[in-house]
């Protein structure tokens, strides 16, 4: 019996939601959207420490509350409570914690989870769609289903009625009745906490599923790929991996890199390819243009969104811009207030603004996301970029890297930078060294930091690893799939030992 096809029906509800969108004034949701934030609250504990009864405007708000980071979020608020946080910057019970880490020394992060920011994530999935069916109008992903490759939705029970776990795994545990339909995998499936068992039985099944459209994280997407491709060729098959897939949804990582495998892996079929910006403290933007273009602000979800200078960042005073002033082509540092009780949250991302009708921003790297441990100062931009650049010069796919500082010791006179890289395919010692050559040009071209301070440096030491290296070395760590990214720049030096360490012991 052939499937129902429901994309019509989602198509007109994309069209009610476009004009929304092209009528909306940015200035006035976004201050509408801070004040009923502030109303929400003001009876919590952090409400009543900032005064939020008595602020009415964007200005009061920022001269009321100061920026934080997650520590000081976790010192002063919600470790004193936890687990069972009631009443402290959010009304109720928080049920849900999205357990997060970080992404150089993989500290653990414990982020409120409420109804509305579960509600306020659906609803930018949505526009996404909305951008999707707007790009694609003969699209027919509501005729198949959805494959979101997430983590575990096997969750800790922190205390009675909290719940702990992976973003992804708890969306896929609590999605609408209305999504229900449309998704894969099942639940079986979904509680799986083995990663590789996972992928295996995801991959599996999932040929007789008619795919529609994926989400994921794009390393362990590509391994799903790779492994379904090969299951189609065992049976027969060419080589694409889901022949109707109309949307493939990626976001976390710069994707540059990527692109080409998987526009390899999907040649012959008809998917876009569409980047977001998640995050465990809300939903921040979905591209509604081309690659590049950037990501527009999901502006009417329950999110407030400040810029703050990234110069500035650690200042006494820093300034702090919203989208009634925030100026195109400044990197900043993003700033959140949200629907699950954050108020002036360093989230820890930077962005550039490339347009603010509607306002649209590119990621740019990560505020403690940099190297300069010898004055070069570079930022997680630029190392994407040099990474990519050189890739392409030698004409080799990059799955994944991490890059590090070495240090001057008795036997090794000038500091400099360790590279592991992992291609698709293990490159010869020659295309190496010239993936180095390049890597080191394109930094100096990219960073007059770099440039001048790499006369006192060695040069960059490239030690390019086997397939599969990455995987290995996350599930060691316990970071397997989901929405766990392999740390482009490591400053944590155990963390640096213990990778030189395992592809030192792999041969």
């Amino acid at each position: 019996m052939a499937r129902p096809d429901a994309t019509r029906v989602f198509r007109a509800l994309a069209a009610l939601r476009r004009r929304q969108l092209a009528r909306m004034d940015p200035v006035a949701t976004q201050r509408r959207t801070l004040l009923r934030l502030l109303r929400r609250a003001e009876h919590t504990r952090f409400g009543r420490d900032h005064g939020f009864t008595g602020v009415t405007d964007v200005a009061e708000f920022q001269a009321a509350v100061p920026l934080r980071r997650y520590e000081q979020f976790w010192t002063d608020y919600w470790e004193p409570a936890f687990p069972r946080l009631v009443d402290v910057s959010w009304p109720g019970l928080i049920a849900f914690l999205a357990v997060s880490s970080g992404t150089t020394a993989g500290r653990t992060k414990y982020l409120p989870l409420t109804p509305e920011m579960r509600r306020s994530n659906v609803r930018a999935g949505f526009d996404t769609v909305v951008h999707h069916l707007a790009a694609r109008p003969a699209s027919r992903m509501f005729a198949g289903r959805s494959l979101m490759l997430g983590g575990s939705t096997a969750l800790v029970e922190e205390a009675p009625g909290v719940l702990s776990g992976d973003l992804s795994g708890i969306a896929a545990r609590t999605l609408p009745p209305w999504a229900r339909p449309f998704s894969f995998p099942g639940p079986e499936l979904a509680l799986l906490a083995d990663w590789e068992e996972k992928l295996e039985r995801i991959a599996r099944e999932s040929l007789s599923q008619p795919i529609r459209a994926l989400t994921g994280t794009p390393s362990w997407l590509l391994m799903l790929l790779d492994r379904v491709a090969a299951l189609r060729r065992e049976q027969g098959a060419d080589g694409r991996p889901y022949p109707d897939l109309d949307l493939l949804i990626h976001g976390g990582v710069r994707f540059e890199g990527y692109r080409r495998r998987f526009e390899a892996l999907l040649a012959g079929t008809a998917a876009e390819l569409r980047e977001v910006y998640p995050a465990s403290e809300g939903f921040i933007a979905a591209a509604d243009r081309g690659p590049g273009q950037g990501m527009r602000l999901n502006l009417d979800h329950g999110l407030f969104f400040e810029f703050v200078p990234v110069a500035e960042l650690d200042s006494p005073r820093p300034s702090r811009h919203w989208v009634a002033d925030a100026e195109l082509g400044v990197d900043y540092a993003l700033v959140l207030t949200t629907c699950a009780g954050l108020f002036g949250y360093v989230i820890g991302d930077t962005v550039r603004l490339v347009s603010l009708d509607p306002p649209r921003v590119l990621i740019t790297g990560r505020t403690s996301y940099g190297m300069s441990a010898f004055g070069e100062h570079l930022i997680g931009e630029e190392v994407e970029r040099a990474a990519t650049d050189a890739a392409l010069a030698i004409d080799a796919d990059l799955t994944d890297f991490s890059m590090m500082a070495v240090f001057p010791d008795d036997t090794t006179p000038l500091g400099g930078h360790r590279w592991v890289v992992e291609f698709a395919t293990l490159p010869s010692p020659g295309a190496v060294e010239r993936f180095t050559t390049v890597l080191d040009a394109t930094l100096a071209d990219l960073n007059d930091d770099y440039r001048a301070h790499r006369a006192g440096m060695a040069a960059p030491v490239v030690l390019a690893v086997p397939p599969g290296t990455f995987a290995a070395w996350m599930k060691r760590r316990g970071r397997l799939g989901g929405q766990n990214k392999v740390p482009r720049i490591i400053n944590d030096g155990g963390l640096a030992a213990d990778l030189t360490a395992f592809v030192a012991a792999q041969g």
